[in-house]
């Protein structure tokens, strides 16, 4: 009786086991031809269009077929690329969309303003000397349909939508027990849904033109750790969901070499928090101290990450959250 037991134990193993390989080969993805990296088993490093770069490439040079060249920058060249930046019409959102256009990308900007204010302008006149393009949408990204008609508008005229940085949001204070219902959905509407609508939007462009693409959601250290002596129970959460959003699509999109990923910044001196620190005296003091730097962050500190994340340079990074905060949950 054990012995049939067993052998009966095997041979559901063994159609398991074939049942698992089948359906692991059916979902296997092609390599995509417009990959920012093959996403076949053992591929050779390659920038976009088939630049063989790393190792492989300085096998090539000593076998006498190719130049030596420096290849590390172009891997975060963005030429040709369109992308969109949600709530890019000042603070990060704007430093990180100017950094992108100056990496070669074609950049649009959906936020709320009717129009765009003089620094926006000043920004646009640089990029243009650049010879990029930096385009404003007036646009409430908690309209899941609006967003999705702007980039299927986008995608005609660009043929396509390669990358995005979601960084749409607001910040309201709120005594936990007493937060409005109204508020509370509020800013779960525009901090998780206006990220969600907008690397939908985003993604259907990549899906419906066939081309990799990568999508950086900008959540916060508040995700991840609760900012002492601040009521910010809304905001919190709200930034807890983007680092889940950003897990689940890119668990789906991987397949299709759409990739997701999260930038935590910490506590950075923008218009949003001025304004805290306008409210609270001391506030800004007590950030500072509490982080190993000693210093909030600067605008321009998030340009970096921002540029590599959506480039070829951060090829097999999906899912992850990347944190630029000084150090401060070090402690």
């Amino acid at each position: 009786m054990i012995q049939s037991r067993a052998s009966a134990a095997l041979r559901n193993t063994s159609v398991l086991a074939r049942s698992f390989r089948s359906s692991a080969a059916l979902k296997t993805p092609a390599p995509s031809a417009l990959s920012h990296a093959p996403s076949a088993p053992n591929a050779k490093g390659r920038l976009p269009g088939g630049r063989v770069i790393g190792n492989e490439a300085a096998l090539q040079f000593v076998q006498g077929k190719r130049e030596a060249t420096k290849d590390i920058l172009n891997e975060f060249s963005l030429d040709g690329k369109c992308t969109v930046v949600s709530g890019g019409a000042g603070g990060l959102g704007l430093e990180i969309a100017q950094s992108l256009c100056e990496a070669g990308a074609v950049v649009h900007v959906f936020d709320m303003p009717p129009t765009p204010s003089d620094t926006f302008t000043a920004v646009q006149e640089y990029v243009k000397a650049l010879g990029s393009r930096l385009v404003y949408h007036q646009m409430d990204v908690s309209n899941q349909d609006a967003v999705f008609k702007l980039c299927d508008k986008i995608g005609e005229e660009e043929g396509g939508i390669q990358g995005a940085v979601c960084a749409a949001a607001i910040l309201e204070t709120y005594d936990c027990c007493d937060y409005p219902a109204e508020a509370f959905e509020k800013i779960m509407r525009i901090n998780a849904g206006g990220v969600l609508y907008t690397s939908q939007g985003v993604a259907r462009q990549m899906r419906k033109y066939k081309q990799a693409g990568s999508i950086a959601m900008i959540a916060s250290m508040s995700g991840s750790i609760t900012n002492r002596d601040q009521h910010w129970v809304g905001y919190n959460s709200s930034k807890s969901a983007v680092l889940q959003l950003a897990r689940s699509l890119a668990a789906e999109l991987g397949p299709e070499d759409i990739r997701v990923n999260c930038i935590s910044p910490g506590h950075f001196s923008t218009p949003m928090t001025e304004k805290v620190f306008s409210q609270n005296p001391g506030l800004k003091e007590k950030w500072e101290s509490g982080s190993p730097m000693q210093r909030l962050g600067i605008h321009h500190e998030l340009r970096g990450v921002a540029v590599w994340l959506l480039s070829s340079a951060s090829s097999f990074v999906q899912g992850s959250d990347v944190k630029v905060s000084g150090g401060y949950e070090t402690w």
